[in-house]
């Protein structure tokens, strides 16, 4: 058994459960300000732990941004103390106004928000006209992932400048989330992570040169981090998501990061139905969906193999079991 994950008594744990650790998670927060070389420089997503005790722990070490997916997760981090949240999410429909509220609730936190074009910065501009203050905002850069941006070129500073033009809105700056980058050769994704940078630069660059304010630049995930870390100009801000807690996936496949797991599911045999197949209590609601499977690493079973994955089971082969 790996010393790290000990537990002194695990029979009053309920099963399927989510296990913390927290001197683990303290480890990883530091190892990420030691790469960013500044609590500043760092935006960490919310996203994979959604918990408040780790929104203060950050908030211990010098870390005061946070970047978040859901309405929901920007206000679990104000409501935490929390100062400065960045939502990376598209504001449309009923959001707008709950985004609105939302400002209103927490005067004390900076709520920032992304947008890629031109008709959602004109609704949102119209969708806090009531509030004391102007909402700042993100032009959302699509640079490889496909899912949400606009390409960093000339419609990407036209929509900057009618930002900066807008009531109620505040030019802030460039989002690039490169998720699509996860290159298991080190030097092959530092190639592709200096391509997004270089396009986010260039359109920085003729942004400044219009006399328009980019006080900041948020960018990449987990893989990329290392890089983004290391790149020298102002108003840069990492945003790696998943090495707070960390997973064996991304340890078995990036071992150049320093990060450790620090979260593991707990979970208990609930049927032995043959020789070398155990049944265990961790289905899909216990796990989420995102990667695809294998999902789950067994920690200390050997030769464990997955052969079935459904709601509340997870069967899996081993010659451990008689």
């Amino acid at each position: 058994m790996d010393t790290r994950y000990a537990i002194d008594d695990p029979f009053d744990l309920l099963s399927p459960s989510l296990l913390i650790f927290r001197d683990l998670v303290r480890k990883n927060l530091g190892n990420m300000i030691t790469m960013a070389r500044s609590p500043d420089r760092l935006r960490p997503h919310v996203k994979t732990h959604k918990m408040a005790a780790i929104v203060r722990m950050a908030a211990e070490l010098g870390i005061s941004k946070h970047k978040c997916a859901t309405i929901a997760e920007a206000e679990m981090v104000a409501a935490s103390g929390g100062t400065d949240v960045l939502l990376a999410y598209p504001l449309v429909g009923p959001n707008l106004l709950r985004w609105s509220r939302l400002i209103r609730a927490y005067p004390g936190t900076t709520f920032r928000a992304i947008v890629d074009h031109p008709d959602s910065a004109r609704a949102l501009s119209e969708a806090v006209q009531d509030l004391d203050r102007p909402v700042p905002m993100l032009v959302d850069l699509e640079v490889g992932m496909g899912r949400t941006g606009i390409e960093p070129g000339e419609a990407a500073a036209v929509l900057y400048t009618l930002i900066a033009r807008l009531p109620n809105l505040e030019a802030d700056g460039l989002h690039a989330y490169d998720g699509h980058i996860n290159e298991t050769d080190v030097e092959a994704r530092r190639k592709s992570v200096r391509a997004v940078q270089e396009v986010t630069l260039t359109l920085r660059e003729r942004l400044l040169r219009q006399g328009l304010p980019v006080p900041r630049m948020v960018l990449g995930g987990t893989p990329s981090f290392p890089v983004h870390a290391g790149l020298d100009v102002p108003g840069v801000e990492c945003s790696p998501g998943t090495i707070v807690l960390h997973d064996h996936g991304y340890a078995t496949r990036f071992p150049d990061l320093p990060f450790t797991p620090a979260a593991l599911l707990l979970t208990r045999v609930v049927s032995r139905p043959r020789l070398g197949r155990i049944c265990l209590d961790l289905g899909h609601k216990a796990v989420a969906a995102d990667p695809a499977g294998p999902r789950v690493h067994l920690i200390d079973v050997p030769e464990a193999r997955i052969v079935g994955h459904s709601e509340e089971h997870l069967v899996v082969d081993t010659p451990a079991v008689g």
